[in-house]
Formats: structure tokens, C-alpha cells, sequence
């Protein structure tokens, strides 16, 4: 079992202005301290805990609020910097969780290069007696689940391990719901290269493929750390709470197989629009030589009875001319019908 790493009793500790949220929680009801320095104060003598969210922090913010909070500089270092796949850490009893955000945008599909996704993180500390959540990216805002779980004393009365699900769920029901998206993204695609093939297929496949592994390094990461959550002893989760992350690791795996199918079906589609593409370019040059085939023999007999010589066969023939003319229609028509029954034209 990890050592704990209580709140530290702060001196004055004044809000920092990438602190967008905050709250001291007792009995999961939020209380009406106003000070964060108080609130602090009182998490550290066991009474409640604090909930503090911050938004794009600075590297002074966090280095300040990493001494009061007892925070190991290298997770200050991420929570700065960012930038880093999802993992969980445990440093003297703190937890220190990365995760992935992931956000579907609305775009016109015919448009090759529009972008489908944005990705931000979202860093939570869990301590025994604060948390701490620290968004980065436009698409990670958490004010809402805050909302939603302000309006269940019972569920923030367990204390800061249950803001840590809250998050965790929160963000993987946002994984269900670009998966959702996606589907609808590949089955476009799948009826256009199977139905209504054009030229913009193939770039159409990729950009979505494209898209789709961003996704995935966004989503896959996140195995390790709910697996850790559902099995591993941490001083911050209790034990009666690792059923709850085993489901959410089942829902985290429902997306990830989602994902690793729409990639296969991608995959399909890319060479399956290749091989229209080559097949179509193969039709175009039979059709161009079987053209060029018709124009050839014409020209090959009007060039043999064109040269210059005074002793040629029937070159003095009274229907020589004639008999000339209907050789070059017999020999197109019977071309035409070659190539016709071929497939060429």
C-alpha cells in the first residue's frame, strides 16, 4: 500500500487565476468557505475535502500549488507541459492520472480535408483529502459533470476517489459517442465506394483513416491505467470502489474494439477504392487502344495504296478505289465487334 500525502496546512494560499473552480466539500454537500486558504485548512484536518479545477495552468501556479498540495515535480512537470499519453502514477500516496480528451467535429463530408477530431487531457490528483482536475484543449470542460455530481451529496460523501470515476466516466462516455459518429463517418464511406464510386474515394478512406488513428492513440492508452484502478490497492481508491472501475474498463474496451473494427473495415475500403481506381484506368486504356486500333487499320491500307510506285497489285484496278473503301468499313466493323464482344467498348 502507498503512504499518504495529506493536504499540507497552508500559511495564506490565494486563489491562482488558472483556478477556474474550486469548492470544500463536507458530507458531500460543497459549504459556504469562501477562502481557499480555510478550505485548505480544513481538508487537512480531516474535515471534508477540497475540489479545486484548473485551466491551463502556468508552470508558477502549479509549482505553487505543488508545495501546498504535497505534488512530486515530475507531475507538475506534465500537468504543465501536457503533451503526454494517458497513464496513472502513484507518488507518496497522490495519485497522478493522465487522460486523453477526445472531441467529434461537425464537418462537411465531402470535404477531403476537414478535420473529424480534437484532442485535449485532462490530469486529475487524487490525495486523501483533495483533488485536484486540470484541463487542457477547448473540448475537455468539466463544469457540467461538476453540476451533475454537486446535485448527489451521497456520491461526493465518498470522498475524492468518486470525482476521479466521475471524471473517468465522463470522458469515456465521450469515447461512445465519437465512436457513434465515426460509424456513421465509415458507413457514408463504405456506400460511396460500394455505390456511387468518384475520385475523391480514395482521399475520402484515408482522411478518415487518418483521423481514426488519432483516435485511437488517444483511447488505447487508457487500458493500463483502468486496469491498475481495478485491481491495484492505492490508499486513495477503496476497494469496495474497484468493481466501478472494472465497468468502466468494459466500456473503455467496447470502444477500443469499435475502433481497431472501423480501422479494419478502413483498411478494406482503401484497397478495395485502389482497386476500382486501378480497374477503371485499365478500362480507360482498353478503351483508348481499341480506338486507336479502329483509326490504325484504315490508315494502315489508305497508306500501302498511297505510296508511290507504278507496278502495284490493282493499283490500275477500275473498282480499286471502291474495293478500297469497303475493305476499311469490313475491317472497322468487324473491329468494332471484336472489341465490343471483348468488353473493350
Amino acid at each position: 500500500m502507498d503512504g499518504e500525502a495529506p493536504v499540507t496546512s497552508p500559511g495564506s494560499l490565494e486563489s491562482p487565476e488558472s483556478v477556474v473552480a474550486w469548492s470544500h466539500y463536507r458530507d458531500g454537500v460543497a459549504t459556504d468557505c469562501t477562502d481557499l486558504t480555510e478550505a485548505a485548512r480544513l481538508a487537512a484536518a480531516d474535515d471534508g475535502f477540497v475540489w479545486l479545477g484548473l485551466a491551463d495552468p502556468t508552470n508558477k501556479d502549479m509549482v505553487r500549488l505543488g508545495k501546498e498540495f504535497n505534488l512530486h515535480p515530475l507531475a507538475i512537470e506534465d500537468a504543465v507541459e501536457g503533451h503526454t499519453r494517458s497513464k496513472l502514477e502513484s507518488f507518496s500516496g497522490t495519485l497522478f492520472l493522465v487522460i486523453s480528451t477526445i472531441a467529434y467535429i461537425d464537418h462537411d463530408r465531402d470535404q477531403i480535408e476537414s478535420e473529424i477530431v480534437s484532442t485535449g487531457q485532462v490530469m486529475v490528483f487524487v490525495g486523501k483529502n483533495f483533488v485536484m482536475t486540470v484541463r487542457r484543449g477547448r473540448h475537455s470542460q468539466l463544469s457540467a459533470m461538476r453540476a451533475q455530481l454537486e446535485a448527489k451529496p451521497k456520491r461526493l460523501s465518498k470522498g475524492p476517489h468518486e470525482v476521479l470515476y466521475a471524471v473517468l466516466d465522463k470522458l469515456i462516455d465521450d469515447y461512445l459517442l465519437v465512436v457513434q459518429a465515426f460509424e456513421d463517418d465509415v458507413e457514408e464511406v463504405e456506400s460511396a465506394v460500394f455505390g456511387r464510386p468518384s475520385t475523391h474515394d480514395i482521399d475520402r478512406v484515408y482522411n478518415i483513416k487518418r483521423e481514426l488513428i488519432e483516435f485511437k492513440k488517444a483511447v488505447f492508452p487508457l487500458s493500463m491505467p483502468l486496469q491498475s484502478l481495478a485491481t491495484r490497492d492505492y490508499d486513495v481508491v477503496p476497494t469496495e470502489a474497484k468493481a466501478y472501475f472494472r465497468e468502466l474498463s468494459d466500456h473503455h474496451t467496447i470502444a477500443k474494439e469499435s475502433i481497431q473494427s472501423f480501422d479494419e473495415v478502413l483498411t478494406s475500403l482503401l484497397s478495395a477504392s485502389l482497386a476500382r481506381a486501378s480497374f477503371a484506368d485499365g478500362r480507360d486504356m482498353r478503351k483508348i487502344s481499341a480506338l486507336v486500333s479502329l483509326v490504325a487499320v484504315p490508315t494502315m491500307i489508305a497508306g500501302i495504296y498511297g505510296m508511290n510506285f507504278d507496278h502495284m497489285p490493282e493499283l490500275h484496278f477500275r473498282y480499286g478505289y471502291h474495293a478500297s473503301l469497303v475493305l476499311m468499313g469490313l475491317s472497322m466493323i468487324g473491329l468494332v465487334i471484336y472489341f465490343r464482344r471483348k468488353g473493350w467498348l
